[in-house]
């Protein structure tokens, strides 16, 4: 069901203004009945300015005498507030967070110099003129200004990241770079997990014949804490 665009306030200039139930408010704004309770007795946290749901189009005079003509009346949504869209405009960053944008604009053009100052200002939700000020040193805090890396600081994502330096590397014609980094981790852990694979497959061959011969399986020695006793802790 469609809400008041400002329940509170709405509830205050309803319990003020109508003889409407706790019940009926509540219900209509989306409330609990002891927040409308409360709003009534005056022992909200703060002092609520009524908000006329008449003028906001939100309820007509009809439905209220309704409502108050019969308790169990719920009410009806005139016309539900239009939703709230973001404007367009640079990314909105928390205000704890601003003062890290000159170090996350600082790495993004020591890293990635192929990144248009439109585009990292995308990325950061800042403007061109302190992005040109930092490029050419000229930021009237440039000596406490320290590169990290924006995704660290929260700034923007590595997916947003990536995907804009693809775009630039893209429009410039330069291949994209591959990150070799941990290719030997990487091949070192495959053949780990390749020979693992292969020794549970040859254990469970040994455990299939020894069971079809009527054989008891053979337990290393490593494996035994007592004669004849596994650890269990191992596999």
């Amino acid at each position: 069901m469609a809400q008041p665009l400002m329940p509170h306030a709405t509830a205050s200039w309803l319990v003020e203004n109508s003889s409407l139930s706790f019940q009926q408010v509540a219900e209509f704004c989306g409330l609990h009945i002891l927040e409308v309770q409360a709003i009534a007795d005056d022992t909200a946290a703060t002092k609520l300015t009524g908000r006329d749901p008449i003028r906001a189009n939100e309820l007509t005079h009809e439905e209220i005498e309704k409502g108050q003509a019969d308790p169990d009346y719920r009410l009806q949504m005139h016309k539900a507030p239009d939703p709230v869209r973001r404007t367009r405009g640079p990314r909105y960053t928390p205000v704890s967070k601003r003062q890290e944008k000159p170090d996350g604009i600082a790495w993004l053009i020591r890293n990635h110099p192929e990144l248009s100052d439109g585009q990292i200002g995308k990325l950061i939700g800042t403007t061109r003129t302190t992005i040109a000020a930092i490029r050419d040193r000229a930021h009237w805090n440039m000596a406490n200004i320290t590169p990290k890396d924006p995704v660290t600081l929260g700034l923007t994502t590595q997916r947003e990241l990536d995907a804009a330096v693809a775009k630039a590397q893209k429009a410039a014609g330069t291949p994209a770079r591959t990150d070799t980094r941990f290719d030997s981790d990487r091949e070192a852990l495959i053949v780990e997990l390749r020979a693992e694979r292969e020794q549970h497959a040859r254990d469970a061959e040994a455990a299939l014949a020894a069971a079809e011969a009527g054989e008891e399986p053979a337990v290393a020695a490593s494996d035994e804490i007592f004669p004849g006793i596994r650890d269990p802790f191992k596999r």
